[in-house]
């Protein structure tokens, strides 16, 4: 399920940061370790999570890589919050109506 790997992925604060920082620009491994108290090849290792799940993509440019988030890669993720935040409210809704008979 595309939904479960999108949350593992994004599960993990350093990913969720990674990912946040690449939506404001494109960044080399470099640029992106500035912050983080972790090595480069932990950087790199984070980065591959997030482009196995397609929400980074990768632009090499001779011996260097940029990488760019791809908002896009939400959409499965959207969809899936979006089917449930209409299911919850009807069920309360529901819920409230039952209790105010039972009070009656």
């Amino acid at each position: 399920m595309i939904e479960a790997e999108l949350f593992r992925v994004l599960a993990d604060p350093t990913r969720r940061a990674l990912f946040e920082r690449l939506v404001a620009r494109e960044m080399s491994v470099s640029d992106l370790r500035e912050g983080f108290s972790v090595s480069q090849p932990a950087i790199s290792q984070h980065l591959a999570a997030l482009r196995a799940a397609g929400l980074v993509e990768e632009r090499r440019e001779g011996r260097f890589a940029y990488y760019r988030a791809n908002p896009e890669a939400l959409a499965p993720l959207v969809n899936w919050v979006d089917t449930y935040s209409t299911f919850w409210p009807k069920r309360i809704e529901r819920l409230k109506d039952l209790l105010r008979r039972m009070d009656q």
